[in-house]
Parts: structure tokens; sequence; C-alpha cells
């Protein structure tokens, strides 16, 4: 997936969980959570889980430079859910509308999969991941994981086209207009 109305050229690509651009946007991403938290995600993750069929990790480069991240692993096969895990952009490049353009991007890429629905968890402070999901259709569901009882937690999901999802570039650009 390539953007070019980012003020920049937004590519995202497939790639290992634990590729070097991987490795370091999700220690920063955990440092954020330090920051925000006081620990980082404690949430068990196997680099394998997001290996094709199974899942898939996305990192998106704004000319180039790794800035964001995103990735899905299968975690009810039998009725086709799927989780989004690591979502980030790394604060130099937020307010350009990244976010919105990685979530289109997992989300497609989990309808093309076969799954029909998807779930994620985040945490009440971080108010813009909620607008986010909330404004991309996404709704209360029941909590799960580690952190099912954490007083802060929120979980979300929502049912995804049977068909792949595809998003053309006009509605990636509109997305990236809207932030």
């Amino acid at each position: 997936m390539s953007c070019s109305n980012v003020e920049g050229v937004f590519t995202i690509d497939p790639t290992p969980y634990d590729h070097p651009d991987v490795a370091r946007l999700v220690a920063e991403l955990q440092a954020e959570y330090i920051q925000i938290y006081g620990t980082p995600d404690e949430t068990p993750v196997d680099d394998g889980e997001f290996d094709p069929p199974s899942g898939l990790f996305l990192v998106g480069r704004l000319d180039g430079e790794p800035v964001a991240t995103g990735g899905w692993r299968r975690i009810d096969a039998a009725v086709g859910t799927g989780e989004i895990k690591r979502m980030y952009v790394v604060e130099r490049a937020r307010g350009r509308g990244l976010s919105r353009l990685m979530l289109a991007e997992l989300e497609s890429t989990l309808a093309g999969a076969g799954c029909e629905r998807v779930v994620l968890m985040t945490g009440g402070p971080q108010r813009a991941a909620i607008a986010l999901y909330e404004s991309s259709g996404y709704g209360p569901a029941d909590a799960y994981g580690i952190y099912a009882c954490a007083p802060d937690a929120c979980f979300y999901s929502k049912q995804l086209s049977g068909a792949p999802a595809s998003h053309s570039g006009a509605a990636r650009e509109d997305a990236a207009r809207r932030g």
C-alpha cells in the first residue's frame, strides 16, 4: 500500500516481527506504555504469531523511514477472529492520518485472510487511539486476556466485510486528510 497525500510518501509493507525496524518501533511503543502506565504491555506475544497465514505484521514508512507499526494474529480460527496488536505511530509522524491508514490496511489484510471479526484492546489514557477506533466503527467488546480485569482497559471489536476489504486511493487520501 502506498499513499502520497500525507506530507510525503507513506508505504505499508509486511515485515517479519523479528526485523530490526520492528524491534526498534516496538521498543519505542513499550517505552511509551511505561510513561503512560508505569509498565510495558505484558501481553504474551510469540514472534511466530505474526507469520502468515496465522497473522501479519506491517511497518509503515514515511519517505522510507520506519514510523508506524501494526500487526494482527488469529486468536480464534473457528469463528474467524483476529486481534490487532502493537499499532503505533512515532510521535514526530502523528497528526497526518497514518494511524487511520495503518488500521485500514490491517483490516483489509484481516478480511483477505478470511477473518470476519477483529478485536483489540487499549487503555483509557490513550484517548487518541480510542477516538480512532470508535470513529472507525469499533464498538465495545467483552474483556479478554491478561488485562481483562484492569480498570483502565478498553476492549473493542468490529465485524469485517465477508469479502476482502478494498480501499481506493481516493479513500486513503480522504482518510489521511481526516487524520
